[in-house]
């Protein structure tokens, strides 16, 4: 594998850069304390070849445990899906401290701090971009890219540089992006699954394909 050059950067944890992002992560400090109530940075190897970008923290999930997608809905159907195709290794417990850990692949999301009704607009979404440019940069043994969401299949366009229309969303759709394969997901939250828009075999279908190509460019 390509040696890491260095790690990406990490949003701080008392980061000003989205006014109303601050005052829902202070809010949530003054109501529970014992919360991690910050940005949630990566998790996951720096050489890991595929790269799953989530949409943001939940509130209950990453904001209160500090690892993303622990402690909520969305995590459990993500965890148990890496471990059955080897992404991963241990057992999720729902907590940071569970000994999971991540086998080639690492979690990233494209706006790193909880926002209000877990919808971040577009200005903040912009804004923590740079964090994800700087994944991208920096992880450089990365070749597939799972997008779990439009809105993390747009950031990561843009913050590849490209435009929206370089690539359409659609589940289970593939898009070569030059140094990157983009496979789409819908994103594993509990609304898309209860709904059926999202059943367990749909995604597993996502990592599946994900981990083929792997295989077969290694």
């Amino acid at each position: 594998m390509t040696t890491i050059v260095r790690e990406p950067r990490q949003a701080p944890r008392d980061c000003p850069l989205c006014p109303r992002l601050v005052a829902f992560r202070e809010k949530w400090r003054e109501q529970a304390p014992t919360w991690h109530n910050a940005p949630v940075n990566g998790f996951g190897p720096l050489d890991a070849e595929l790269l799953i970008v989530g949409l943001a923290p939940g509130l209950q999930g990453a904001n209160r445990t500090g690892r993303p997608f622990t402690g909520d809905w969305a995590g459990d159907l993500l965890y148990a899906t890496l471990l059955q195709f080897g992404f991963a290794t241990g057992v999720y417990d729902e907590r940071p401290d569970d000994g999971l850990e991540l086998k080639n692949a690492r979690i990233i999301n494209a706006v790193r701090c909880v926002p209000p009704q877990n919808k971040p607009v577009g200005a903040e979404i912009a804004t923590c971009r740079t964090f994800l440019v700087d994944d991208f940069n920096a992880l450089v043994d990365a070749r597939a890219v799972i997008a779990l969401g439009r809105i993390a299949h747009d950031s990561i366009l843009r913050a590849l540089g490209l435009p929206a229309s370089a690539a359409a969303f659609g589940h289970a759709a593939e898009h070569d992006l030059g140094r990157f394969r983009l496979f789409d997901s819908y994103h594993c939250s509990r609304y898309n699954t209860n709904t059926g828009r999202l059943t367990e075999e749909m995604f597993h279908t996502v990592f599946r394909n994900a981990q083929v190509y792997l295989r077969a460019t290694a």
